[in-house]
């Protein structure tokens, strides 16, 4: 799963008896060098399903985490392009990467831009949300966009009941949760709480229009469903600012 340059058995362990923020702090120089890190084929199938959706303005990463999202706001985007995340250490690598973005150090569940941004994406980052937390953060997204501005994600299909991939997360998610109930600080990565369903009433809930687009370049499954589908959330072009 790893490559030599990525962190040790040891490294890891101590990651995950930190918080989430000291944890990716930690993480944040091997982090590109983990499975982790957004695969170049889910950032290229989410540039190819937004291309005919833009051009763009201003945009914005949100949890940018080392700054892959960048592979798709650069060329999307004619504005500025900002990422945002907690963790102190990540974004200095995203700095060294791509020196030419601009790096906010914020807590994402309380954004504070307003009406700056015309797309804003996030990768990766839903499981590290407990689903209370998404209202105020989805929120602050729909405030950071100008009226007509897009909000998108990938997020995979639920793998089969019968299928190892189904079972292997929920053991990940019954030892995380064991892991909080016995250990702080708590360590919030869970994969089975993102469902569509709940995403898509949460968006709503915060004013979005929402709407799917299959990523074709991602494949399908063997009932002909998409792989992944690109979560377009679209705030009303009329609305306040």
């Amino acid at each position: 799963m790893f490559s030599p340059q990525g962190p040790s058995l040891r490294e890891l362990a101590v990651q995950a008896l930190s918080s989430v923020e000291r944890g990716y702090d930690l993480l944040a120089p091997k982090f590109d060098h983990t499975p982790f890190r957004t695969p170049d084929g889910i950032l290229d199938a989410t540039l190819g399903v937004l291309r005919p959706l833009g051009p763009f303005g201003a945009g914005l990463d949100v949890c940018c985490g080392t700054g892959a999202g960048m592979r798709v706001l650069g060329p999307l985007c004619a504005g500025r392009i900002t990422g945002v995340d907690f963790s102190r250490g990540m974004l200095a690598q995203a700095a060294e990467a791509h020196p030419d973005a601009e790096w906010v150090q914020a807590d994402v569940r309380a954004l504070t831009f307003s009406g700056e941004f015309d797309l804003a994406v996030t990768f990766g980052a839903l499981g590290h949300l407990l689903p209370a937390e998404r209202p105020p953060i989805f929120a602050g997204v729909h405030r950071a966009l100008r009226p007509g501005g897009l909000f998108a994600f990938p997020l995979g299909a639920p793998p089969p009941l019968a299928s190892a991939q189904y079972w292997a997360m929920l053991g990940f998610d019954a030892a995380m949760r064991v892991r909080n109930a016995v250990w702080r600080p708590p360590f919030v990565m869970y994969y089975r709480t993102c469902t569509l369903g709940a995403l898509r009433d949460d968006l709503a809930a915060a004013g979005f229009a929402v709407t799917t687009a299959p990523m074709a370049s991602l494949g399908r499954r063997r009932d002909g469903t998409p792989r992944y589908r690109l979560v377009l959330a679209r705030k009303d072009a009329d609305g306040p600012g």
